[in-house]
């Protein structure tokens, strides 16, 4: 389905499992797409309502060219606009990288909506370690000559990446056509605004403290840049649990699905 937001963007949707089940929300990161969940949707989808959608200036979402249609609170909102098109309640919601920063805005405007949360290979913050003169580079590229010239610099430079990453990028067929893919269905607008945004946004690592349902974090053990954040996440959210997948980096759906899922499930069940 296509949901439309208060500002006319149309969001790329996609629903699996009974209506009456409880609702869980997938939230991908930034150059993520909805699909980046796909391989687990119909186990998930046993006992939930299962959403997952393209963020706008995402995969087949709309994407505005202008700088103004883009920011965290603005994707925090466009999710809460999912919840509410596809019906979702006791509600259970994931968020990804980018994804977790904008299902914590989420939570926090929302709490009377949320039952649980998962955050995955995120942080409370600004993620650590980008050095903001690179971040600018970066931008300047992507400004002069799209998407496609700062594709050279990110292989290169390759911050989120791992061995396990290279791994499944080696082994699984058409895993590295679906990487170009959701590379290229970035706007570039939307890359530099977002990437701003991150960077500038306010720690809110203290305003977690207050959140009151359970909480899971899941990192790959090989997530250099998120391993930190996250412990500090689960060490604020009052008796969250952490759990480190092993053989995995920042995708760790992925990169070791039956440890992800397996995680997953067990999580949920006991909710």
């Amino acid at each position: 389905m296509r949901v439309i937001t208060d500002d006319g963007v149309g969001l790329a949707t996609v629903v699996a499992g009974s209506a009456h089940a409880p609702g869980l929300l997938l939230v991908h990161g930034i150059g993520g797409a909805k699909e980046d969940f796909a391989d687990h949707i119909d186990a998930l989808a046993k006992n939930h309502r299962v959403v997952a959608f393209d963020h706008r200036g995402h995969g087949e979402s709309d994407a505005p060219d202008h700088a103004a249609a883009y920011s965290l609170d603005r994707l925090a909102a466009d999710a809460a606009t999912v919840v509410t098109a596809t019906g979702l309640r006791d509600l259970r919601v994931l968020g990804h990288s980018m994804g977790g920063m904008v299902v914590r805005r989420l939570a926090l405007a929302h709490p009377e909506w949320i039952r649980a949360l998962v955050f995955m290979d995120t942080s409370a913050g600004p993620p650590p370690g980008f050095d903001p003169e690179l971040v600018a580079a970066g931008i300047g590229v992507v400004q002069s000559g799209g998407m496609g010239a700062l594709k050279a610099l990110s292989d290169e430079l390759d911050l989120l990446g791992s061995a396990a990453n290279q791994r499944v990028l080696a082994e699984r067929p058409g895993f590295r056509e679906y990487s170009e893919y959701k590379w290229h269905a970035q706007s570039p607008v939307m890359w530099a605004s977002m990437v701003r945004d991150m960077l500038d946004q306010p720690d809110q690592l203290a305003a977690l403290r207050s959140v009151a349902v359970p909480t899971l974090g899941i990192v790959g053990d090989e997530d250099a840049t998120f391993l930190g954040p996250m412990h500090d996440i689960v060490a604020t959210v009052p008796a969250a649990e952490l759990v480190v997948i092993p053989q995995a980096g920042h995708s760790p759906q992925f990169e070791n699905p039956p440890a992800w899922l397996a995680a997953m499930e067990a999580f949920l069940v006991g909710i």
